[in-house]
């Protein structure tokens, strides 16, 4: 059974609306252009208020041939093994800036450094044009002299999906892959075919619909099948160790658990952690409560051992 604080830290969330004295969660028309507009600008907006970014952690910018990107350091740690953070934000939305809090937590309890980058988004930027940034973020971290095998993928949501897809595309162009990837409730099919996403639907934080239509932002008319973007219906063979976190309590859960057997099934080595009670992305909430403090020690656990970096962090 999940922790009293962590019921509790989900119940507030679902019922985010009463806060502001709404006794209804509001209807948005995820299909109309100005919705995904507002969104943006509330996750910036909540990004500003509520994402910190501790003080031993250097912020660069860069400019990789007209794609913004940060790189996040800590004092004192070398740039030669690096995560590559996928933010999420179902392709249509979410940023460098909305994203540093979070990817300084896995920066913090892992002891390594991130690239954080602005990939193109939707519906303005449909795919491909996400996957090809995401492309040109990783092979300039090899022609920079980063070596794949000291580099880990760490994405979330619409960026874990990316980050998904990238390791096929990267795969399949016989490109070096990293060491390793951690996907926090990634998407992996476009299609939401996935049983969870009928019976988990008033569980979950998702607003209602959006799942969908942002489907239809991001694919288009190119279709819900294309393994890149919906890389449940890919080949799955040849890929690096994953390390999959999603919630019981989610649409997404069924992207996460029927990927994993796929993958499993076709030779990968795969984590999969189905937290009990738990909603979208929940690892990236720590330390708040204990489940979430719990996935994020074992994330940056993975990550350390996968770059073979010793820790001088008490567990």
């Amino acid at each position: 059974m999940p922790s009293l604080r962590g019921r509790l830290f989900k119940f507030l969330l679902q019922n985010r609306h009463l806060l502001q004295f709404q006794w209804r969660k509001k209807i948005i028309d995820w299909s109309q252009y100005e919705a995904i507009l507002n969104f943006r600008k509330e996750v910036e907006a909540g990004a500003e208020r509520f994402g910190k970014v501790p003080k031993n952690i250097v912020i660069s910018p860069v400019n990789i041939d007209g794609l913004y990107a940060e790189w996040l350091i800590p004092e004192g740690v070398a740039k030669d093994k690096i995560m590559l953070y996928f933010h999420g934000g179902g392709y249509v939305c979410g940023s460098c800036k909305s994203h540093r809090s979070i990817t300084s937590k896995f920066v913090t309890g892992s002891q390594t450094g991130a690239l954080l980058f602005d990939y193109r988004l939707a519906p303005e930027h449909p795919y491909p044009a996400g996957l090809e940034d995401a492309l040109k973020a990783y092979r300039w971290l090899l022609d920079g002299g980063i070596e794949p095998s000291s580099i880990v993928f760490v994405g979330d949501s619409g960026g874990g999906g990316l980050l998904l897809g990238t390791l096929l595309a990267l795969r399949d162009q016989d490109t070096p892959l990293p060491a390793a990837a951690v996907a926090c409730s990634p998407v992996t099919d476009l299609k939401c075919a996935g049983e969870s996403h009928r019976t988990k639907a008033k569980l979950c934080l998702s607003p209602e619909g959006m799942a969908l239509a942002i489907a239809r932002h991001y694919a288009g008319d190119k279709g819900y099948e294309i393994p890149y973007a919906s890389p449940l219906y890919a080949e799955l063979h040849g890929l690096p160790p994953l390390l999959i976190y999603v919630g019981e309590d989610e649409i997404l859960r069924d992207d996460s658990t029927q990927f994993a057997a796929k993958a499993k099934a076709e030779g990968v080595d795969v984590t999969l952690r189905v937290g009990e009670g738990m909603f979208h992305c929940y690892p990236a909430t720590a330390p708040l409560f204990p489940e979430a403090t719990e996935a994020m020690k074992e994330i940056c656990t993975f990550i350390r051992r996968m770059l073979k970096i010793e820790s001088n962090l008490k567990d």
